[in-house]
């Protein structure tokens, strides 16, 4: 195995790791693998800080109930890396519930100070046709 291959694995375990830390509520687990600048955009267009996320996350405004993710694709080039990936996610966000559903999810991953981190995350509902 390759440098950039068990860098790429790495990355898979560590965007595994912050579905598991989401699905569980975990905001302090999953705030350490967010950089303090993270940015994301969900799938109705909406836009989060870390602050925002981790605080809906940690008062349960934000409720992951399933975010089983396919097949991880990893880009690397120096100390970025582009994360793709489709994943079935069920949700409550703000007492509404959203049944099961396939979306693609786009994360940026910096490594600063020698570690990975989360700076961008976009998800975009995928229709069925």
């Amino acid at each position: 195995m390759t440098n950039a291959e068990a860098e790429a694995d790495e990355i898979r375990t560590l965007e595994r790791e912050r579905l598991r830390a989401m699905v569980a509520g975990d905001a302090e687990r999953a705030g350490e693998l967010h950089a303090e600048d993270f940015q994301l955009v969900n799938p109705a267009g909406r836009t989060y800080t870390k602050a925002e996320y981790m605080g809906d996350i940690a008062s349960g405004e934000i409720d992951y109930h399933i975010w089983e993710p396919e097949t991880i694709a990893v880009r690397l080039n120096g100390d970025i890396a582009v994360v793709r990936y489709r994943a079935e996610m069920e949700i409550t966000v703000g007492g509404r519930e959203f049944p099961r559903r396939r979306l693609w999810h786009t994360d940026v991953y910096e490594r600063r100070e020698g570690q990975w981190q989360v700076v961008w995350s976009q998800a975009t509902g995928i229709q069925e046709t």
